[in-house]
């Protein structure tokens, strides 16, 4: 005979915690919209006609709805260019980027490492205590870097919050599994290859997004150092055509306006990042949560 499962009902909530919820919940849309809201009306102004926006008609929906915009924007060869920079500084930027933090971050986290703390603290004091920005470039005008791509990717190599977090999470991998691989005659470099970084996956994709993001949007030390136009990233020339107004493009259509036109490009510059972020969403909270416990 089946036996009966008794299924707990909630405890009914008082009238207090109904309006807590009730304002939580409101706020939480209320704030949602905020954010959310400036991205949408980029989007519909980018794909609307020219006629209702210089009428100021479209707030919440597009009006007239045309894609002529992005069509000028992607004949554009300054775009192709940029995001073909991007895409190179991007990956090569966040490969360096991770390469070195993991390296940085293995050592430290092992207490037979000797002179760790005296490292660390060394390493943290870069975090409150920089060289400036006429002291670096001077540095890499030196080292012959500018006008290079390395002056994109070297200088940024290693951020010591993403290093002390991924030491933090390292820390985390029992200190029995590294003394048994040294036992079977693993050496340092195999342990951290084999070992170490395969139990990492969380914080690495972490790392990942926080790199690929920086050198993604990354564009000030691009107008710093490089003389060459055909070596711009995209953030670069978006910023030509939305604070400059460089629209010398737009041809052909009466359906696009510098505002939609500059819109449009602000909307391609941000789409691969969007495309990533879901792929290593699942790694983010992890990650993030192991390198932050345990210190």
């Amino acid at each position: 005979m089946a036996k009966k499962v008794k299924i707990k009902s909630k405890k009914p909530q008082g009238i207090g915690s109904k309006i807590f919820d009730v304002v939580n919940y409101l706020l939480l849309a209320i704030l949602g919209f905020i954010m959310f809201y400036p991205m949408f009306y980029v989007f519909i102004v980018s794909i609307s006609s020219s006629q209702y926006i210089n009428q100021g008609l479209v707030t919440l929906f597009p009006r007239g709805i045309n894609f002529d915009a992005y069509k000028a924007v992607f004949e554009n060869q300054r775009i192709w260019s940029g995001y073909k920079n991007t895409f190179l500084y991007t990956g090569l930027g966040t490969l360096i980027c991770l390469v070195l933090t993991a390296m940085c971050a293995y050592p430290l986290s092992r207490k037979d490492f000797y002179g760790r703390k005296v490292f660390t603290v060394l390493i943290m004091i870069t975090m409150f205590v920089n060289g400036g920005m006429i002291p670096t470039y001077l540095v890499i005008n030196k080292l012959h870097m500018i006008n290079t791509m390395w002056a994109i990717v070297l200088p940024p190599a290693i951020s010591t919050y993403n290093m002390i977090v991924m030491r933090t999470s390292f820390q985390a991998i029992p200190d029995s599994l590294v003394e048994s691989a040294y036992l079977d005659g693993a050496n340092d470099i195999t342990i951290f290859s084999k070992i170490v970084l395969p139990l990492s996956k969380p914080i690495i994709a972490t790392m990942t997004l926080y790199y690929a993001v920086y050198h993604w949007n990354s564009y000030f030390p691009s107008m710093l150092y490089l003389n060459d136009q055909k070596k711009y990233p995209v953030q670069v020339v978006m910023r030509d055509i939305v604070i400059q107004g460089d629209t010398s493009e737009i041809t052909g259509s009466v359906n696009i306006i510098a505002t939609n036109y500059k819109y449009a490009v602000i909307i391609i510059s941000i789409v691969p990042i969007l495309l990533v972020y879901p792929l290593l969403q699942k790694y983010f909270t992890k990650g993030v949560m192991v390198g932050a416990v345990k210190g």
